[in-house]
């Protein structure tokens, strides 16, 4: 029954993720659907603001646990209705809270009982948990600013490896909000862009967002490493 109980986060994640495929929601994640019904998204949430707001989080939140591709788009979505301050922050928000889902069905399966066992062998992986939690803020905010490492490879690997609740989500936040600002600012142009055609070159389109989608490479190789440098000089000073 325990083991049941151990594992029934994840059953439940799967059975989440099973109906969104068996119904075929993950079609509508794409940029044809903000085409074709982006002006319909516009009035609701001009009449409803605050209601369109916690829909989208919601929805956000649940597609990013269920690990369905595609949630980029309703990342484009989020700065095409609320711009690229709300709609970033509510992304990151509603991201880092799918995570912690992820990384809760993953501690609950495999996290707690591999901490046990490291704290009763006391040897290499009590080592690796230890300096894990030591650095907890800094490995998770490095990973999440390096775009290019699998967002759910992070969630389920701190889950496993049970770290600390409040710098891991605090770090996930801060790390995604430059990524979503970003990209709901490219949300925010396609608004101005739809309005003018409605029947736009997507893939043209996005090759005006060169700039945006270089500041994000930046974030993905520049900043981990800088991060690196900025922890170790901060040891060393504080060593000294």
């Amino acid at each position: 029954m325990d083991r049941i109980k151990r594992f029934l986060p994840l059953i439940l994640l799967a059975g989440v993720i099973t109906l969104i495929f068996a119904m075929g929601w993950n079609r509508y994640l794409s940029l044809d659907t903000l085409r074709d019904h982006g002006e319909g998204f516009r009035e609701f949430t001009a009449q409803n603001y605050l209601v369109s707001l916690l829909i989208l989080m919601a929805l956000f939140a649940i597609l990013t646990a269920s690990v369905v591709p595609g949630v980029f788009f309703l990342t484009i979505t989020a700065g095409y209705l609320f711009g690229p301050w709300v709609g970033g922050l509510a992304t990151a928000i509603a991201a880092t809270t799918g995570a912690l889902i992820v990384y809760g069905a993953a501690r609950t399966a495999l996290g707690e009982a591999l901490r046990r066992k490291a704290a009763s062998d006391m040897g290499l992986m009590k080592k690796i948990c230890d300096a894990i939690d030591k650095d907890t803020f800094w490995y998770v905010l490095a990973s999440r600013l390096a775009v290019v490492v699998p967002f759910h490879m992070i969630n389920v690997a701190a889950g496993i490896m049970a770290v600390r609740l409040t710098p891991y989500s605090v770090a996930t936040v801060i790390g995604l909000l430059p990524a979503h600002i970003i990209y709901c600012w490219i949300g925010s142009r396609l608004n101005q862009l739809l309005a003018t055609n409605p029947n736009p070159d997507f893939q043209a389109l996005f090759g005006q967002f060169w700039a945006p989608m270089a500041g994000v490479f930046i974030l993905a190789v520049v900043l981990p490493f800088g991060l690196k440098w900025l922890q170790a000089a901060f040891s060393r000073r504080i060593s000294a």
